[in-house]
This record gives C-alpha cells, structure tokens and sequence, in this order.
C-alpha cells in the first residue's frame, strides 16, 4: 500500500526540517591543517534533505532552527536563501559580541582522496541551535494551519543537547497529529551523546522518538546503537554491512516498531576515500525493494551523500508514492552529491532521471 501522504493542496510546504545549519569551511584538495582559504558552503543533515528537495526537485520546503544574529548568522542565512529554502522558521538569538554563550555552528571539513579518509572538525559548541527547546516553534501552525505533508529531523539534531532531543520528540509528535509523514535519519554520533548521558540516553531518545516515525533511516550502526538491535555480518567499515544482515535487522525492528511504514539505508562498500561501490535497499511493508548498484563510484566530496539519498526518497514517495521509485531517485540523488563539492547536491531532476534510467557519463551536449 502507499503511505498516506496529504495532498499538496492546502500545503504550503512539501516538506518541514527541524536542525542545526552549520557554516562548512572546505579546504577543496588540501588539508585543513596548512589551508590557506577555504570554499564555504552551507550543511546540516536535517537541512540538507530540505535544500535537496527545493534545489533539485522544485518543492517547496522550510527548515526549523536558529542562528545568532550576526554577520556569519547572515552568511548562513544567504546560504540558505540561495538553496531556496523558506527561512520563515529561523529563530534569531542576540549576539554577545564574543560567542561566549552563544554562537553560531562550524564545520571544517576535508574531502579524503584515495588512502587518505575524509576528516571532520566540528565547532559547534554553545550554537544557538543546541538551546533550542519545546516551545521555541508553533508546530500546530506550522503543520496544521500553514500546512506540511512531510516532516524530517534526525539523530544530529537530538544529540545536540538535553533541550534539543526533548524539543525533537514534541515536535514528531506535533507532525503525527497534524498528519504529516515522519521521517527520521538515526545518524549516530557518539561524541554528540558522550555530555548528555552517553549510548543509554541515545537509546532512551531514539526509541521514543521512533515510536512516532514513518520512515526510518540508518545503517547497521545506527539502529544498532541508536535503538539496540543487533545485527551479524556487518564489515569493519560503516555501511559495509551486506543486503541479507540489513534485512534481518530491519525485520526485528518492524517487529517491535509496527508503527515503522518504511525503513532504509545505503550500502556503501569503500575501496578508497574516492572510490566507493553505492546502492540502497528499501524496506516497505513485508517487502524490500532495492536500487541499481553504482560499482566503482567515483568520489569527489562524499559528505551529505547519505542526506541527498533521503531527500531523493522523500520525493519518490512525494511525487509518485511508489518505493522502488524512492530507492531509485534517492540513490541516484546520493551518488550524483558525491561527485560536486560542498555537503548538498547541485544536481537537477534531470541529472536524477538519467542515472535512475541507466545513463551513462558521455558529454551532454
């Protein structure tokens, strides 16, 4: 059966995100260590999802967060405008003048190149997005009056702080009441829970969010860290894990989650830091369906991958509320994010459906 997905008439937006947007600083083919300059771009797994529909898909989307009213707040703001996401939602926090108790997030990161792994040095303490709090947004209008016909956030977002995983849980439950699919991206960081109780209070949180969420995403790591089940046969490398370990997993967890209508993952097999083996397998009421495998993908900047493989999803169940199509399209949509810069996609619908229909990479002329 399809999900129940509102219609887009009395919708104002496709899709609502709640979650941190982070100020990227990417030092292209160099280290971070001895850069000199540094491109910047805009990311936040949660964000991503909601720029990937607008940019790519043309839907219209909103994020939920905050910024510190400032220079660099307005930056990520601009960043924002430009991926046409609506900023109708950011809460502004005064800025005291240093950033002493509150700031804005930054993320330096390096792409990886062959044997050499991508690195991430987050800066994120003390964000205005991390004290957020139930409360800080009129969901009842957000997702009844204006209208949303799906809603994402994810375990980043929740991990950022005692207030921001009470705030994530009220708001799933916010978008279930007003009809809204869930989707939630577990997305484990253990140094994100390491202050805020460790793994019993990540599993505390995830598995009560999860009790409200439609579509749940992850890898063999994350559900089993994020919710507690086990899984045999992963390889040493996070989403090495074949497609038969996933699918006994997510067959446990369905088990306990009836609620779940919907969980997937990508699997990515890593030979270097710029060349993977990609494809995504999708789980939907008893059956798996599963994308076409892009062996030997080339990588240019693997970061936001796994997001622009859920914003792909999203619109595959959005546009045709077909599975198979949602596996095609997020696949797709994740491969072609790695092959440009920065962590969200620059690629096109038509970029998407040329992959989906077994395109090759000869010159469009």
């Amino acid at each position: 059966m399809p999900l129940n997905i509102r219609p887009a008439a009395g919708c104002a937006f496709a899709q609502v995100s709640l979650g941190e947007v982070m100020l990227r600083f990417d030092p292209g083919e160099g280290r971070i260590r001895t850069a000199r300059s540094f491109a910047v771009w805009e990311g936040g797994g949660e964000y991503n999802t909601s720029r990937g529909l607008r940019k790519c898909f043309g839907l219209r989307t909103a994020v939920c967060t905050a910024l510190v009213d400032n220079e660099v707040g307005h930056l990520i703001e601009d960043c924002i405008m430009q991926g046409g996401v609506s900023t109708d939602f950011i809460r502004w926090r005064d800025d005291d003048g240093i950033g002493r108790t509150v700031r804005n997030g930054l993320n330096f990161t390096e792409r990886g190149f062959g044997i050499r792994g991508a690195v991430g040095v987050p800066d994120r303490g003390h964000t205005a997005a991390s004290q957020l709090k139930p409360g800080d947004f009129d969901w009842d209008a957000i997702f009844g009056t204006l209208g949303a016909r799906w809603f994402h956030t994810g375990g980043i977002f929740a991990a950022l702080s005692a207030s921001t995983a009470e705030l994530a849980i009220e708001a799933v439950r916010a978008a279930k009441r007003c009809g809204a699919v869930v989707s939630y991206d577990l997305n484990y960081r253990p140094s994100l829970w390491k202050s805020i109780g460790g793994l019993k209070r990540a599993q505390e949180v995830n598995r009560e969010i999860a009790r409200h969420v439609d579509v749940m995403l992850g890898n063999e790591e994350d559900f089993t860290a994020s919710l507690g089940f086990p899984v045999a046969g992963a390889g040493p490398d996070a989403g090495a894990i074949d497609a038969g370990a996933f699918k006994a997993m997510i067959e446990a967890a369905v088990k306990e989650f009836g609620n779940f209508k919907v969980a997937a993952t990508t699997l990515r097999r890593v030979h270097t830091a710029s060349r993977n083996d990609w494809r995504a397998i999708l789980w939907h009421e008893g059956r798996f369906f599963e994308s076409r495998t892009y062996a030997g993908l080339d990588i240019l900047d693997r970061v936001g991958g796994g997001d622009s493989f859920a914003s792909g999803l999203q619109f595959g169940f959005l546009e045709f509320n077909d599975p198979q199509k949602a596996v095609d399209f997020g696949a797709a949509h994740g491969a072609l994010a790695s092959t440009t810069p920065g962590d969200t996609s620059m690629a096109t619908r038509a970029d998407v459906e040329r992959q989906v229909a077994g395109a090759s990479a000869r010159i469009a002329r």
